[in-house]
């Protein structure tokens, strides 16, 4: 094995691999309901020719697999090739094994579960660094590269590749459904991907910022930064604080400002990727463990 891979992403590409190939086949392929990507490919020429996605999965995946080799990563690479071939497994075996959900008649649901299942599942991949090939690759490399999030990629390369389908298998209702499974599994795929550390940034401007931020220090072990600020009308002088702390501790922050100085401005802020001590570090500056 090589030197990087870790037991717990394994576990966990597996399990994202099996959660999206159980949408795919439980409400996807069962309610003729397209998808994005190359996924999407794979149900029409499923819906077309009756050709199992479980193998066109693995072949219109392997170009992109060089790809994936010579911009990914060697440890990045095995994860991406773990997670194609995982979802080609799972698609085979949910064929196999699968149960019927009656949902023919509310395709609402079939829609929104279509998307959560797929989002879920493709979020705890990217999550621990794997991909399941395909666009999901080419969304990795403009994410890395340009900073688009990996569901806007996403969702711009499946609009294609559903208007696609609507001309040649699915109808026009089928399709906005499509669109709408699409578009809810992206904004889960982002919130697995950000909101998994998202915390809340303040920015404290008050008379008694010295009182403030030596509280927040010894109430709740939690840094300040002291900026120099100056009121554009007055040209008053006056430090601003700005602090980070995890979501469920905002309340508690709050309570302390409002308790030393009832007047202060506070502007909170979410905050999608904090890393340092604190969140990703412990007070000894080493990794603290998920």
């Amino acid at each position: 094995m090589l030197k990087g891979l870790k037991i717990k992403n394994i576990f966990f590409i597996l399990l994202g691999s099996a959660i999206f190939s159980f949408g795919i086949v439980h409400f996807n392929m069962q309610n003729n309901l397209g998808e994005g990507g190359f996924t999407g490919i794979t149900l029409l020429f499923y819906f077309l020719w009756e050709w199992d996605p479980a193998i066109t999965n693995i072949i219109l995946n392997v170009p992109l697999f060089f790809i994936g080799w010579r911009f990914l990563g060697k440890n990045t690479f095995i994860y991406t090739i773990l997670g194609t071939v995982a979802v080609s497994v799972f698609l085979r075996i949910f064929q196999t094994y699968q149960f019927h959900v009656a949902l023919k008649n509310d395709m609402t649901l079939v829609a929104l579960f279509a998307g959560v299942f797929i989002g879920v599942g493709l979020g705890i991949i990217f999550r621990f660094g794997g991909t399941t090939g395909g666009v999901d690759i080419i969304a990795r490399l403009v994410n890395k590269y340009a900073g688009w999030s990996m569901g806007r990629t996403m969702f711009l390369f499946d609009f294609v590749v559903i208007t696609t389908s609507v001309f040649v298998i699915l109808d026009l209702v089928e399709g906005m459904y499509t669109l709408v499974a699409v578009y809810v599994g992206a904004r889960v795929i982002d919130f697995l991907q950000e909101g998994a550390y998202s915390a809340k940034g303040a920015t404290i401007i008050s008379s008694k910022s010295n009182e403030i931020a030596e509280k927040i220090l010894s109430s709740m072990d939690r840094g300040v930064t002291v900026l120099d600020g100056r009121g554009s009308f007055s040209g008053e002088k006056r430090d601003v604080l700005y602090c980070v702390v995890a979501r469920n501790e905002i309340v508690k922050l709050k309570a302390i400002i409002n308790e030393i100085d009832p007047h202060a401005f506070v502007a909170v802020t979410t905050v999608h990727d904090v890393l340092g001590e604190g969140f990703t570090l412990d007070e000894n500056k080493n990794p603290i463990q998920d």
